[in-house]
């Protein structure tokens, strides 16, 4: 299969030439503000299966279906609260996927036998318009091979998917850089399943009893989860990530210590580079310690970029701050070092 590579700044009709892939039963990667989805007809339970396929992904791993306007929550889902209404109105279009109970109409593929579904409106305008082009709700887990860090422009999705999807739509590089927030409303109290760009300092503001969830606890194998980004290995590329917290210093000290120099990465703020260099020529840095939105639009192509040195080891520092923005950069971290964490 030959993926195109779509750019709607260059080509006036490459949403159009994508929609159209779309309403066939294809695949096509499209830009979020969050990161790229791997797009298709939600309601078409053979497209949404080659998603799976494309990915590698585990079939229990439910999907996030993305609509272009508010109205279609009806159409989709039943049992929506007042609260639930509230919520969408204050942050959509953005990047907030809420869970409800969904109607017949979502084929059971999508949401791996569950009774409930993630309803997302993007923000982004090139997927607003693919969605709208193709008249179909999407169907759009991130566009990256299963358990890889997720991308976040169309280079890294050509990386992992080029000649298994039919497309990508070029839509530069994704602002925010992590995944949606998934926020739970199926019960009395909404909790955040996976953190992202709507805080959950934003969500109290609607909801005050609003909660997380506890992001360190990995479910059961057999055990059912309502959101992707909870169950399985996650954000990681090749080489082992261990994340490290504390003063850079302490942190540097203590790499020296406990690692091999040979095949050592380093990823960390833009600021603190000076006292990594020494130890490694492998270093990457993901924005200043003071710039939460510039830490996680650069987490995803830090990460991706080691993957092409001969690195055996990678070393994330990071504050560990789980304040705002920060809930979600530690998630991701935590994840793709599967946990393995050092606090100095």
């Amino acid at each position: 299969m030959e993926t195109l590579r779509l750019d709607p700044k260059k080509d006036a009709a490459a949403v159009r030439t994508a929609a159209g892939i779309i309403k066939r039963g294809g695949l096509v990667a499209m830009p979020t503000e969050t990161v790229y989805g791997l797009a298709a007809n939600a309601f078409d339970e053979a497209a949404v299966e080659n998603i799976f396929r494309a990915k590698g992904r585990p079939q229990d791993n439910p999907l996030i279906v993305h609509i272009a306007d508010i109205a279609m929550l009806d159409e989709l889902c039943t049992d929506i609260s007042d609260m639930a209404r509230n919520i969408a109105r204050a942050f959509w279009p953005g990047p907030l996927t809420v869970i409800l109970k969904k109607r017949p109409v979502i084929p059971d593929v999508v949401t791996c036998g569950l009774d409930s579904v993630g309803i997302r409106f993007p923000s982004n305008k090139t997927a607003q318009a693919l969605i709208l082009e193709a008249g179909l709700p999407l169907a759009a887990p991130s566009a990256n091979t299963s358990g890889k860090p997720s991308p976040t422009c169309a280079a890294h999705v050509l990386l992992d998917m080029d000649g298994r999807i039919d497309a990508v739509l070029d839509g530069g590089e994704c602002e925010i850089g992590v995944e949606s927030t998934v926020l739970n409303l199926t019960g009395d109290v909404p909790v955040i399943l996976r953190p992202g760009g709507v805080t959950l300092e934003m969500i109290k503001k609607i909801a005050p009893e609003a909660r997380a969830a506890d992001f360190n606890r990995t479910p059961d194998a057999g055990e059912r989860v309502l959101s992707p980004g909870m169950k399985y290995r996650h954000y990681a590329p090749k080489a082992p990530v261990t994340l490290i917290t504390g003063g850079a210093a302490d942190a540097a000290r203590y790499i020296e210590a406990h690692a091999d120099k040979a095949g050592l990465g380093i990823m960390c703020f833009d600021e603190c580079e000076a006292v990594f260099r020494p130890l490694t020529p492998y270093i990457h840095t993901y924005g200043r310690r003071d710039d939460l939105l510039s830490q996680s639009s650069h987490i995803f192509s830090a990460l991706r970029a080691f993957d092409s040195e001969p690195v055996k080891r990678i070393f994330v520092y990071a504050t560990g701050d789980t304040r705002g923005l920060g809930m979600a950069i530690n998630n991701r971290l935590s994840k793709a070092a599967g946990f393995d964490i050092v606090n100095l």
